[in-house]
């Protein structure tokens, strides 16, 4: 990408989006906007792409939750995704953009993968349940972006992110993902003195967790860099238990608390930990360890949510 093409970034307003806006403008790239209209609506995408006539996209717009959220509304999830997917990928191709990046997830992996998860994994068992909508339609926009390529030249590239969290992330307890819902748990119930914070399961899943500032910067690197119709993985090599995870923010948020669990809850995939040999080989690697995106984190949730 040249410092003065046009680059769309989708989604400019969420976790990821608004980190890839950052790193793009501190990088040096002068022409970056984004979009605030609905993306499942082909005319608006067609007239937008029209209009604004984008060099390069990065495809990070999504309708994305946890656990409680991907299983208890998993009509949206599979329908929003493959309309916005669908929508932006064949108008992209029809109004000449040079390149598109989208961000899939590493849900799109069987349940029981063996770890760490290669790309070579893909498509090679069932999925885990309670998400199944969400990375069907992933796995969807996987295909289309490789179908593109295969049949038109399209150039687009898929990475699988790891579990990623910082700056702008959502903390609404029923619908965001495990790390951003612990903070605010265990920051309320600072707040409010009380003897215990109750998590969902048992404690025992083990996730990798990744501060979205170095997904944006590889996110950058590999549009760059990368050039295959084959997905790459995108994390940090490393995970922890949800127990341990828990035991971080606590320390983070000054929390002296106990910690206990309902058993009632779903657990989730048990492991999901990413093989990066690929990411490595070419060069790149993360900067951000995890008690330091959580402290990071924490400092931006005080001040999104004015405590």
């Amino acid at each position: 990408m040249d410092k003065n093409e046009k680059i769309l970034v989708l989604g400019g307003q969420g976790l990821v989006g608004s980190s890839i806006c950052r790193q793009l403008k501190k990088s040096g790239y002068t022409d970056v906007i984004t979009s605030s209209f609905d993306l499942k609506r082909e005319s608006a995408v067609k007239m937008f792409f029209n209009h604004q006539k984008p060099d390069y996209v990065f495809l990070a717009a999504a309708k994305v939750g946890g656990i409680a959220a991907n299983d208890t509304y998993p009509a949206e999830f599979i329908y929003d995704n493959l309309m916005i997917q669908t929508n932006v990928i064949n108008v992209a191709y029809q109004t000449n953009v040079k390149k598109i990046l989208l961000l899939g997830s590493s849900c799109i992996y069987p349940r029981l993968c063996p770890q760490p998860i290669k790309e070579e994994y893909f498509l090679t068992g069932p999925l885990e349940e309670t998400n199944k909508s969400y990375a069907v339609a992933k796995i969807a926009g996987i295909q289309m972006i490789q179908a593109y390529r295969k049949q038109y030249g399209f150039n687009g590239i898929c990475l699988m992110p790891t579990n990623l969290y910082g700056q702008n992330d959502h903390y609404d307890l029923e619908k965001s993902h495990v790390l951003p819902a612990l903070i605010r748990k265990i920051h309320e119930a600072k707040i409010h003195n009380q003897p215990s914070v109750l998590l969902w399961g048992n404690g025992e899943p083990k996730r990798e967790f990744m501060y979205v500032d170095d997904l944006a910067d590889a996110a950058i690197f590999l549009m760059n860099t990368y050039n295959s119709s084959d997905i790459i993985n995108v994390g940090t090599g490393k995970d922890v238990t949800i127990r341990e995870l828990a035991e971080i923010i606590k320390k983070t948020v000054g929390y002296t608390g106990g910690l206990e669990y309902d058993t009632s809850r779903p657990n989730g995939t048990p492991q999901k930990l990413l093989d990066l040999s690929k990411l490595h080989n070419l060069g790149w690697q993360h900067k951000i360890e995890l008690e330091e995106g959580i402290s990071k984190t924490y400092q931006h949730f005080l001040k999104e949510n004015k405590y």
